[in-house]
């Protein structure tokens, strides 16, 4: 996984897209997974993560990384970001 910054939704898309061949936003289920597995992953702020995982054109899932609920948010908040990849 790669930590791209704190941005707003489809910032966070593009920068993930920008990484390269297969580098993306996760959904939110990989990122319920890297919160269950953050200790062993590292480097991980303990605030909200931005999934691609869209409930509708105005809002998108988040996971918080302090007590692992997930949660919709406007895409124009800024929020943290971390991309991944399928090796």
């Amino acid at each position: 996984t790669e930590d791209l910054g704190y941005m707003r939704w489809n910032d966070s898309k593009k920068a993930c897209a920008d990484l390269g061949d297969g580098w993306r936003l996760p959904t939110k289920d990989e990122l319920n997974l890297l919160y269950e597995n953050k200790e062993k992953i590292g480097g991980f702020a303990k605030r909200y993560y931005w999934s691609s995982t869209e409930s509708d054109n105005n809002f998108a899932w988040n996971q918080g990384f302090y007590i692992g609920n997930q949660v919709n948010f406007y895409k124009t908040n800024f929020y943290y970001v971390r991309a991944v990849r399928a090796f």
